[in-house]
């Protein structure tokens, strides 16, 4: 893709003794500018994007000529290239660079050097921002293997074998990556695996013709046609696919190994059950016959997070999805059919962590309202609130501005209110409750917070992470990320604590990015009920005559909700429904939504050449004024017929 291009940029960089790579690039890299400086870091919103890491030192020079936009020509010391790793101009992610160092003097000849950039330089400069604008890059390939997820394999051997026993719940336990447990980086084979699919399918393919109708199975009578029919049939919904000559040959040849159709057609269901062409999906197509197959597969594990129905298959083989409007015609009947809002609550599930929330203990002495049903209430709410947006076709922004929730007994105490007739109606927020949306629910408010007490960091980094899509940091090896411990002689609120983080230079340049962020939420506790003061309980031993055993002091301090998301325009608010204003009118958040249902979907991190499809299904979902389902009719029509 760069070769032309590469050319051109290297002939110019043979004239020059040090190339940006082996000088101001290192001193950058060093920094860690990139941590934050990338498509998916928390100064995405800025002109400054690293390219991979393992990019080819021709795209690396060019992008070292691209940083030309942060130069001033005519006053090279000017340059926020130089002046804001110094913080001679302000820099939310801090001093990055020494003013007076070596790397400081590194940097300023890069800077001094892009003020006297030839025209032939100045073009390579422009191409590259015009590509990074556009998208340009390596495309990913969809049609790398992808695992059923657990959640996939139980709802396959559902729809195929009509089981219901969830086998694949014994398996091992899926990690969360970018945010899912779907994602193709997490699903390599490990021993315990294997030994897990072999026993599955062992067990399955033996209670499958245990008792009951096997018609759905086999469904003719004992001949050799019969078993060539059973082959064909199973296989075509096993794989997803039909059947080659040389599969079918083998399976029919395997079956007839017994006498006895059904012990054969057992011993074929346990082979096709531990194929990897039932393990893992058909998602690209060996050759040009099979594609409506692979469309039809990614669309069904997409869609419905289960195989392809008979009608799929049948649209699959008269060859309805191989033009915009039958696909689009195929994608509404799906997202219609109840399988597609089952599949929609597991990314909900994910998307915003249920599992943090199932898995978090709280201090039952400070919240004695908050119990095993408190958490499956908060969930719920989550959930029915997501729905209610998504197939009723409402303004999906309205996930961080809708002034009310959806409440049951266990959730009435928390938001102040009187629990409703039937639980999970809809219930107005309080009138200075300052809740909105999603950023005013227990769940939000409960899985961000530690088991006595909110935490800050967290919030900021949730809301960074899910609705902002701005990977942050991991804190550098060996730092100590404990807080100084309040005392009775210095009562301190969260928001005084966390004055360690801004005044630390290892833990400023991130915190700065998130703390901020946290401190709009102080007025809700651990479990997500409103406070109006931050209180501390210290005990004392018992003034003389007043009985044995401590006394308890209670101090009560203001809270102090101003707060600020750095780098997304007028970031500044003071409750979360001021947040959700922000995010709900904001590009950076409405493309996040685009971006997280693609990475469920596609199992992966977008790429640079996802880059168009996302924002032109971006640009859709405005249009729509937000209704989800089209967002995802529109982003299944993209990633299928491509951005032009």
């Amino acid at each position: 893709m760069f070769r032309r291009f590469a050319l051109m940029c290297l002939a110019v960089s043979a004239l020059r003794a040090q190339t940006f790579q082996s000088g101001a690039y290192k001193v950058l890299e060093a920094a860690r500018c990139r941590s934050c400086h990338t498509a998916e870091g928390v100064a995405s919103p800025t002109r400054l994007h690293f390219p991979d890491a393992d990019a080819p030192a021709v795209k690396i020079e060019a992008f070292g000529k691209s940083l030309v936009v942060l130069v001033d020509r005519e006053h090279p010391e000017n340059s926020l290239l130089l002046r804001k790793p110094t913080m001679r101009t302000p820099h939310a992610g801090g001093e990055k660079i020494k003013p007076g160092s070596a790397d400081e003097s590194t940097l300023k000849s890069w800077v001094d050097q892009l003020a006297k950039l030839s025209p032939a330089d100045l073009a390579i400069a422009t191409r590259y921002r015009e590509q990074e604008k556009m998208g340009v890059g390596e495309a990913r390939n969809d049609a790398e293997l992808r695992r059923l997820t657990h959640s996939q394999y139980n709802h396959t051997v559902r729809d195929l074998l009509n089981d219901q026993t969830n086998p694949a719940n014994q398996f091992p336990p899926e990690d969360f990556i970018n945010g899912y447990r779907n994602q193709t980086q997490g699903q390599s084979l490990s021993p315990l695996l294997v030994e897990s699919y072999s026993a599955s399918a062992e067990k399955l393919a033996k209670s499958a013709f245990q008792g009951g109708d096997i018609r759905h199975l086999i469904p003719c009578k004992p001949s050799a046609t019969c078993r060539a029919r059973f082959v064909k049939e199973f296989g075509l919904k096993a794989f997803r696919r039909p059947l080659d000559p040389a599969e079918q040959k083998r399976y029919e040849t395997l079956m007839a190994r017994e006498s006895d159709l059904v012990k054969g057609a057992q011993l074929v269901l346990e082979a096709m059950l531990q194929s990897p062409n039932f393990l893992f999906r058909l998602d690209a197509a060996p050759d040009a016959k099979l594609k409506p197959y692979a469309t039809a597969s990614r669309l069904s594990y997409a869609l419905w997070d289960t195989m392809p129905d008979a009608q799929l298959f049948a649209e699959a083989q008269r060859g309805a999805l191989s033009t915009p409007t039958g696909l689009e015609k195929t994608t509404r009947r799906m997202l219609a059919d109840p399988r597609a809002k089952d599949a929609l609550d597991d990314f909900l599930s994910q998307w915003l962590r249920f599992d943090r929330l199932n898995a978090a203990a709280k201090d039952r002495r400070k919240f004695p309202l908050y119990t095993r049903e408190t958490t499956h209430a908060m969930t719920e709410e989550a959930r029915t609130f997501f729905n209610d947006l998504v197939w009723n076709n409402r303004n999906f922004m309205e996930l961080f501005t809708a002034d009310y929730g959806y409440v049951s007994p266990e959730l009435a105490p928390i938001y102040g209110v009187t629990a409703p007739p039937k639980d999970f109606d809809r219930v107005p927020f309080p009138a200075g409750s300052e809740r909105a949306g999603v950023l005013g629910q227990g769940l939000f408010l409960s899985l961000t917070s530690k088991p006595d007490e909110p935490s800050l960091t967290s919030r900021g980094i949730f809301i960074r992470e899910q609705f902002l899509c701005q990977h942050v940091p991991d804190p550098p090896p060996g730092v100590n990320t404990n807080l100084p411990a309040v005392t009775e002689a210095h009562p301190q609120t969260n928001r005084d604590r966390m004055t360690e983080h801004a005044i630390n230079p290892t833990c400023a340049t991130c915190h700065k990015l998130i703390d901020p962020i946290g401190f709009g939420f102080e007025k809700f506790d651990a479990i997500g009920a409103r406070r109006e003061k931050f209180s501390l309980e210290f005990k004392a031993p018992p003034a003389p005559g007043k009985g044995r055993g401590p006394q308890t002091k209670k101090v009560d301090l203001d809270i102090d909700t101003n707060a600020n998301v750095a780098g997304l325009p007028g970031g500044t608010f003071t409750s979360p429904a001021q947040l959700g204003a922000v995010l709900a009118k904001t590009g950076e958040c409405q493309e996040c939504m685009v971006k997280q249902y693609f990475r469920y979907t596609a199992g992966r991190l977008e790429a640079p050449g996802d880059r168009a499809v996302i924002s032109k299904a971006a640009e859709a979902f405005r249009s729509s004024g937000f209704k989800y389902q089209e967002m995802i009719i529109s982003l299944t029509l993209l990633r299928e017929f491509g951005s032009k």
